[in-house]
């Protein structure tokens, strides 16, 4: 891994992740899907939300794109980005081709509703 260490992870993935040095929470989410709990999904991406405030924390899945961005557009909601824009806000801030699906795109709007 290039970069600092983090101090926790969150890995959408299918499937649980292999062993890591650092904390690792895994939120069970196929790839072109969606988390398989809202409620933890919630749960998860809330803590990692509020842990990123003092600690570097990774958000992660195979290809960075979908599940990541999708999980990141809905940090941005937490963070105050209005749920309509937060796709948006994530494809200008870190990938132009982040939330792949039409699913997910709905997912972010209505994450927090």
């Amino acid at each position: 891994m290039d970069g600092p260490v983090p101090a926790c992870a969150v890995y959408l993935l299918g499937k649980p992740p292999p062993p890591s040095p650092w904390e690792v929470r895994w939120l069970r989410w196929p790839d072109f899907k969606l988390p398989s709990s809202h409620t933890e999904a919630q749960a998860v991406l809330g803590e990692a939300w509020a842990r990123a405030d003092a600690e570097r924390v990774e958000i992660a899945c195979a290809g960075g794109r979908g599940r990541t961005g999708t999980a990141l557009a809905c940090l941005a909601v937490l963070d105050g980005v209005p749920a309509d824009r937060a796709v948006d806000f994530v494809r200008r801030n870190y990938d132009p081709r982040a939330v792949e699906t039409p699913w997910q795109k709905r997912y972010v709007r209505r994450f927090t509703g």
